[in-house]
C-alpha cells in the first residue's frame, strides 16, 4: 500500500508527485486495470505464453 508522509512545509504538489510515484513502482494502478475485468484462465495462460515469447 502507497503511503506518503507530509511536513507542515511540504507542498501538496510535491507529495501528490512522490504518491503518483510509489503508486507506479508497486504495479497498483497495472493491477487495478488486469482486475477491472474478469479474464478466464486459459486466456491469462495464452496471455502469459505470448508475453514470455
Amino acid at each position: 500500500m502507497a503511503e506518503v508522509r507530509i511536513n507542515k512545509k511540504e507542498d501538496f504538489e510535491k507529495a501528490l508527485k512522490k504518491f503518483k510515484m510509489q503508486c507506479k513502482k508497486e504495479g497498483i494502478l497495472k493491477e487495478y486495470r488486469e482486475r477491472q475485468y474478469y479474464t478466464k484462465p486459459s486466456q491469462r495462460r495464452r496471455k502469459n505464453v505470448k508475453k514470455k515469447r
